[in-house]
């Protein structure tokens, strides 16, 4: 509702510009800081003081005196130093908020004004070499944020996750098992689970091994080799051990709700010679070059010395082929993304993935079937997207710049300005936490735990979710004694869940966040629970409406004919608050600032909790009044409900 009338607002101001003044203007509209100056306000009048030669007053007071105002709007005042201030019907407004969808989709979905296509966006990447971490909760909740935003907003939107199953960690976990541990295939598949915490220890493991003796580092890149090839037995260990892992992610962000349409293996884009089309392309342009000498000698590189964005680095140009024929990363990213955009003239093969019917990925040909197809059981048309967001933490800023710097060189200008890095900084622990899962000394000093993969130091996804969730039983059986069973778990991981996905959104991407097991599990503040309350709450309160026999439904017709002064401006401010979710969500999806979805749900839960203090339902005997409170608990509960589903926050039956 709130988006529309914006937009018809803007186009009556604009449409009176013209007739007006004989001038062309976008009016802007915002959200005053106080609610007793209005719900709307344009500062249109200030922004053309100069181009009329005017002051800003005596424009707003000429505007005011001839706008047409919409139905929605009760009165218009001019404010300050020019300000137009518009008041809601707060009676017609919050009965039209009954029927409105808390977040509407688009009509149409734009991107930079045009009609937009397919938005895809590729998060959580895990290396296929061992169990997922908390830094990768941090990509894969944000990267479902941002999916879930896009398609409440009417995107059409594809998620992928790359499998990196030719690179080098994978590579040393292979080594592990052939060269430190000696170890078949057979035996190696015969390991139970949790099969990637075994590899967690092996990965640290090998790296002790190779300091031991640098000559070993040649069994890395013969397997290496092997691994971008396809061919021997490693690669086909190599192909074990990642799917193997890979089952095992997808079962660690499934307990966080968590999917993915599209798995891309890296090693299709090699065997399927995505790359080497890519490289072609890159030599006709001119955009790569073979050094001769220096340091790079031998090597296929990416000349980036005259690129502005590339000034000042010590060694702009960056490596695309190594010198032994490996590609590097960013060469095969930059071939992906191209694929993305339908700018490589060729496609995948796939095939559904085991054990998850609804999830495809990148196969070969004797057992894929071939993308694109109409209709039928077959894979949806992968790829050709408007717009490519890439979510990866903030140290790799600089391969995201390569990548759109190489769809620069091709030509694709457009398209690398719709190439998106969605950086975000990594997690930690609190001093706290570390010491309740045993990563730090109770008399360590030390005020955060360094995190190293190659070292084996770090937090298993899994273990902080499984701590989450013993904790939060803990915390229900001090609440709830009679629960047992499978209820009392399904309640625990609910709160467990929307612990670490409302943690993980709800500070700045710029900022390094120590994550806190207490903090994450309040029931009061910034935090998930905290808003599974507020939502358990409300529910509370209907319930009991409806035990006294009094109304739970809302009654527009009543609440349209209420006297004007029902609607306190705490209580309108509750209401008017849900009615933002949507411009909120809008805003965070352009801007890929998330947090601001998280900030939204816990101001509206403040803000009901303030309320139902002072305004209470069940115990108001005015038959009006009453109406008008309940209208204000349902478009809070629609609009707060929303919002908890974009971030993943579940409503319990009870808390």
């Amino acid at each position: 509702m709130l988006r529309e009338l914006k937009r018809d607002l803007q186009a009556r101001i604009s449409a009176l510009l013209r007739a007006r003044f004989s001038i062309e203007h976008d009016a802007v509209m915002e959200v005053p800081p106080r609610r007793e100056l209005g719900d709307l306000a344009s500062p249109v009048a200030l922004h053309l003081a100069r181009e009329l030669k005017r002051k800003p007053r005596d424009i707003a007071e000429a505007l005011a005196g001839e706008l047409e105002l919409p139905a929605l709007v009760e009165r218009l005042s001019v404010e300050g130093p020019g300000y137009l201030n518009f008041f809601l019907d707060r009676r017609t407004a919050a009965a039209h908020l009954l029927d409105a969808e808390p977040i509407a989709a688009l009509d149409p979905p734009a991107l930079d004004g045009k009609a937009a296509g397919k938005v895809i966006v590729e998060h959580t990447n895990i290396n296929p070499n061992k169990a997922a971490h908390i830094g990768h909760l941090r990509n894969a909740v944000l990267g479902d944020i941002l999916v879930r935003s896009y398609r409440a907003l009417g995107y059409l939107t594809e998620v992928q996750n790359y499998i990196d199953d030719t690179g080098v960690q994978l590579a040393d976990v292979v080594v592990g098992f052939c060269d430190l541990r000696g170890e078949t295939a057979a035996e190696v598949a015969a390991h139970p689970d949790p099969f990637d915490y075994l590899c967690w220890d092996l990965y640290s493991e090998v790296g002790r091994w190779y300091e031991q003796d640098s000559a070993r580092l040649e069994r890395r890149r013969a397997t290496l080799h092997e691994l971008e090839s396809g061919e021997g037995d490693r690669a086909a260990l190599g192909r074990l051990v990642a799917r193997r892992i890979v089952g095992r992610h997808l079962c660690t962000m499934a307990r966080l709700g968590v999917g993915y349409d599209l798995l891309t293996r890296e090693s299709e884009i090699l065997r399927l010679e995505f790359f080497r089309t890519a490289f072609e392309k890159l030599h006709e342009r001119g955009a790569i070059r073979l050094e001769a000498e220096g340091k790079n000698r031998g090597c296929w590189v990416m000349p980036l010395s005259e690129s502005e964005e590339f000034q000042g680095l010590e060694d702009p140009d960056k490596v695309i082929v190594r010198s032994d024929g490996t590609v590097t990363y960013v060469g095969k990213d930059i071939a992906y993304q191209l694929w993305k955009f339908a700018l490589l003239g060729r496609d995948f093969e796939y095939r559904r993935f085991e054990g998850w019917p609804a999830l495809w990925e990148t196969g070969p040909a004797e057992d894929a079937e071939v993308g694109g197809g109409p209709g039928g059981g077959g894979p949806p048309p992968f790829g050709g997207g408007s717009l490519v967001v890439n979510v990866i933490d903030a140290r790799q800023s600089y391969l995201q710049k390569i990548v759109r710097a190489g769809l620069e060189a091709l030509g694709h200008e457009d398209e690398a300005r719709r190439s998106v890095h969605f950086a975000y900084e990594m997690v930690s622990l609190s001093p706290q936490t570390a010491r309740v899962l045993g990563y730090l000394g109770e008399e360590s000093e030390d005020q955060r735990l360094e995190m190293s993969g190659r070292k084996g130091i770090g937090v298993k996804a899994d273990d902080l979710l499984d701590r989450l969730e013993a904790k939060s039983r803990e915390e229900i059986v001090k609440r709830n004694r009679d629960l047992e069973g499978e209820e009392l778990d399904r309640l625990a991981r609910q709160i467990a869940t929307a612990a670490v996905r409302y943690f993980m959104v709800r500070a700045t991407t710029t900022r390094v966040i120590a994550f806190d097991l207490d903090e994450a599990l309040s029931f009061e503040g910034d935090s998930g629970p905290y808003l599974q309350y507020s939502l358990v709450r409300a529910k509370n309160i209907l319930r009991r409406l409806d035990e006294a026999g009094l109304a739970i439904a809302p009654d527009p017709d009543l609440v349209r004919a209420a006297d004007p002064a029902r609607w306190s401006d705490d209580l309108w401010d509750l209401v008017f608050t849900g009615a933002q979710a949507e411009q909120v969500v809008a805003k965070a999806a352009e801007t890929l600032e998330l947090s601001l979805i998280a900030r939204c749900a816990v101001d509206l839960a403040q803000k009901f909790h303030a309320v139902y203090h002072k305004h209470p339902i069940l115990q108001e005997e005015d038959v009006e009044l009453r109406a008008v409170r309940l209208v204000a608990l349902h478009v809070f509960r629609r609009s707060l409900r929303a919002i908890c589903e974009l971030i993943g926050v579940e409503e319990p039956d009870r808390m």
